[in-house]
C-alpha cells in the first residue's frame, strides 16, 4: 500500500472543530429554548409517565387544544416527542434522545453543586442529631 500524505490546509482543523463546536452549541441552545417554555415543560412531565392523547393532556393541564397542538407539534419537530395512530386518535410519547444530549452538557457541571449537595446533606444530619432529644433527668417538685 503505497504512502499517503495528506496536505494540511493552514486552519482548517480549527475551522473544522470551530464549525462542529458552533453547529453543537447552536444545537443545545435550541434544546433549551425549547424546555424553557413552562406550557412545554409541562407536557413532557406528562409523558415521562406514559403515552398520552392530545385530549388527555389538554384535560390535565387545562389548556386549549390548539395550544396543545401547537405546542406538541413543536416538541415533534425538535425530536422530543413522536407519535403513533391508535383508532381516532394521535398518541403522543416521550423520546429521550434530546434530552439525553441537555443532561451530557451538564455532565461537566455536576461536580460544582454535587459537593455543594453533599455538604448539605451533612449539615442537615449534623442538624437532625442536634434536635433529637437528649435524655434528661426529668424536674421534681419539691412538696411544701
Amino acid at each position: 500500500m503505497p504512502n499517503e500524505t495528506v496536505a494540511w490546509i493552514p486552519g482548517l482543523l480549527y475551522a473544522l472543530t470551530r464549525t462542529y463546536h458552533w453547529e453543537y452549541i447552536k444545537r443545545v441552545e435550541s434544546v433549551f429554548e425549547i424546555i424553557a417554555e413552562p406550557n412545554r415543560r409541562a407536557i413532557l412531565s406528562l409523558l415521562v409517565s406514559s403515552q398520552q392523547s392530545v385530549g388527555q393532556i389538554e384535560r390535565q393541564l387545562r389548556m386549549p387544544q390548539p395550544t396543545v397542538s401547537k405546542h406538541l407539534r413543536v416538541l415533534r419537530e425538535a425530536g422530543f416527542v413522536e407519535s403513533t395512530v391508535d383508532a381516532q386518535r394521535r398518541l403522543y410519547r416521550l423520546k429521550p434522545e434530546p434530552l439525553q444530549e441537555v443532561d451530557a452538557w451538564l455532565a461537566p457541571f455536576r461536580r460544582f453543586w454535587s459537593a455543594h449537595v453533599d455538604a448539605l446533606e451533612r449539615h442537615l444530619d449534623r442538624m437532625d442529631h442536634l434536635d433529637q432529644p437528649t435524655p434528661t433527668k426529668k424536674k421534681t417538685r419539691r412538696k411544701r
